[in-house]
């Protein structure tokens, strides 16, 4: 080999190079750390705030929830048992599951439906827009506890002005609130009374749509249903899909309304300190995140079993939103 190569003439080539490799210059390599640390400085804040806000809750929840905690007294490791009790054993966690998942179907359809009826609606209408896009969006402005509570007291059963109305139509007065059959529906209206968010959405979407594409398909012959089959719908998906995606996250995290409508109309709602076990009536209002509040810091001071229906909670919220953007992504693919 040594004598080939200076009968050639050539010399040796460098190892790095018979390996296909091209040697990065330090001056080279300075620069790109150089850059990897303007870019993490520029990123700190988010790094920063993912690693405080959701990476260590989310550690050590997966933590807690092999851990028998009650706040007090240092953890002990009981490995499965938290899951065991709680998917096997715990009375409420089914039932709030069923619950949860009825108000996220019937709750977020209707409202993605309704916001999108009304946000038409009001875009076609020419004068007194300005009005009922107002008085629309109004109900949403007010705060979740006070309008909870108004709305019970309105469809209270006995002295309701809701049920007075009903009664001299000849209609059925239902109980609303007060029973287990009417609860769940009774949160889908006050939910859809609050439907001024998704309206704005909506129509803002609605009116960047392109005039020309309606147009032309009147003069292809296409009538109202067929504009909004295909001209409206392919360029408001994105939002709808945007609209689902943040209604299912909302929703599964449903709490408040349901707390205080079944507080006030058991007729306890009082100041705090006051003990009120969730789900009246007959449980019909449990949701998932009651049962992390009940299990973690009302009743049982469990905290090892209010991680795992967190964590639980926190899968479905995964789960539901990555169908969710796959379905999106197949309709833009159609599209």
């Amino acid at each position: 080999m040594s004598s080939t190569t200076a009968e050639t003439g050539l010399s040796p080539t460098p190892p790095r190079a018979r390996a296909g490799k091209t040697p990065v210059a330090p001056a080279l390599r300075r620069k790109h750390r150089r850059e990897l640390r303007t870019a993490l400085a520029f990123l700190s804040p988010w790094l920063i705030g993912f690693a405080i806000f959701f990476a260590y809750p989310l550690i050590s929840t997966v933590y807690f929830s092999f851990m028998h905690y009650d706040g007090y007294n240092p953890p002990n490791f009981v490995g499965g048992k938290n899951w065991t009790y709680v998917l096997t054993q715990n009375p409420y966690f089914w039932t709030a599951m069923r619950n949860t998942l009825w108000l996220v179907v019937v709750m977020v359809t209707l409202r993605v439906i309704f916001g999108l009826g009304i946000g038409m609606l009001i875009t076609k209408i020419k004068t007194g827009a300005g009005f009922f896009r107002t008085a629309f969006y109004l109900p949403y402005l007010a705060p979740p506890v006070a309008a909870t509570i108004g709305f019970a007291f309105l469809l209270n059963p006995g002295t309701g002005p809701v049920n007075h109305l009903l009664g001299q139509l000849g209609l059925p007065q239902p109980g609303w609130f007060n029973d287990p059959n009417w609860s769940k529906p009774s949160l889908v209206l006050l939910a859809l009374w609050g439907i001024g968010d998704l309206m704005v959405i909506f129509m803002a979407a609605l009116l960047d749509v392109p005039t020309e594409q309606y147009e032309a398909a009147s003069l292809d012959g296409a009538g109202p249903f067929q504009r909004f089959r295909y001209v409206t719908l392919p360029n408001i998906m994105p939002i709808i899909m945007f609209a689902v995606v943040t209604g299912v996250i909302q929703t599964l995290q449903y709490y408040t309304q349901a707390m205080v409508a079944g507080q006030v109309a058991s007729g306890t709602l009082s100041g705090s300190g006051q003990n009120y076990f969730p789900g009246y009536p007959g449980g019909s209002t449990w949701t998932v995140p009651q049962l992390v509040y009940n299990l973690g810091f009302q009743s049982n001071d469990d905290i090892g079993s209010a991680c795992v229906v967190s964590l639980v909670l926190f899968v479905l919220a995964m789960a539901f939103t990555s169908l969710l953007m796959r379905r999106r992504a197949g309709l833009m693919g159609d599209d």
